[in-house]
């Protein structure tokens, strides 16, 4: 059995789960709630009198960030909940054995359900974000600077996500790697926000925590390169240091490089976990 053929049966398997479905009715209502919102911008009346279509083009692009964060988030339900049956669940339903007792590597089925559950994270990313920027773009008619490099980002954050949770799955039990996956995400994400209040006040140890938190797990540093590509680069008079919705400077060459190691490492420790492990 090859890596291909194994890559193509989790891919299938993936899509015929219940939760690829219920993530599909979650992303509908997103886009359909941030496509009535978007389209109330223009001539929207406030203290300072409507805002003309500049202006909101202006203001969207600042909310898309708010939405495609919504979108992560899914994508990070998603792709965590998907990856730990992928190991715990298949061992502790037997169903690991009827692969494993054929001659194949361990690392060669590892191999093939990352690749296939890296289809299916970076798929929906893909689809996703690119109708939600149809659906700006008609509204408003704004349109990201960078959406390729920022998908890739975003794509990049889910993998960093799956490759952690099948780390989890290879030694706890399906649904518990999902959930402390998922809560590390999130635990990321604040640590970032408060590294950036941090920065804003001027306190060195409060700031370090995003800056550690970045490197511990990648997710939230690369999300922060995500919006850098997305928002619009006309100033809005706000801080946008202290914004958790806005980024100031694209990411270094240095960090995707650190976070294509972290996936590397993490995946080389699953391959070694579950390579020992009783099935």
């Amino acid at each position: 059995m090859s890596v291909l053929t194994v890559a193509g049966l989790t891919l299938r398997e993936a899509v015929r789960r219940r939760v690829v479905w219920a993530l599909a009715l979650l992303t509908l209502a997103l886009l359909t709630l941030s496509g009535w919102g978007f389209s109330r911008l223009a001539g929207l009346d406030t203290e300072f009198g409507d805002l003309t279509s500049g202006q909101a083009r202006l203001v969207a692009s600042q909310l898309l960030n708010l939405v495609v964060f919504g979108l992560s988030l899914i994508a990070a339900l998603g792709t965590a909940f998907l990856a730990g049956p992928t190991l715990a669940g298949e061992v502790e339903s037997g169903m690991a054995l009827s692969v494993l007792a054929r001659p194949v590597r361990r690392s060669a089925v590892l191999l093939g359900k990352w690749l296939g559950l890296v289809a299916v994270g970076s798929g929906y990313v893909a689809v996703a974000g690119l109708a939600q920027f149809l659906v700006v773009r008609w509204a408003v008619g704004y349109w990201p600077p960078q959406p390729v490099a920022g998908l890739a980002l975003l794509a990049g954050q889910t993998v960093v996500l799956l490759t952690l949770a099948l780390l989890l799955s290879s030694v706890i039990s399906s649904m518990a790697s999902g959930v402390v996956a998922v809560g590390l995400f999130g635990a990321t994400w604040v640590a970032g926000v408060v590294g950036s209040v941090g920065e804003v006040l001027g306190n060195e140890g409060v700031a370090r925590v995003g800056t550690v938190s970045r490197m511990l797990l990648p997710t939230d540093g690369l999300w922060r390169g995500a919006m850098h590509a997305f928002q619009d680069p006309t100033p809005l008079g706000i801080d946008v240091a202290g914004s958790p919705f806005l980024s100031e400077a694209p990411l270094t060459v240095t960090y995707l490089l650190w976070a294509a190691v972290w996936v590397a490492m993490v995946w080389g420790l699953t391959a070694l976990t579950f390579a020992r492990r009783d099935v």
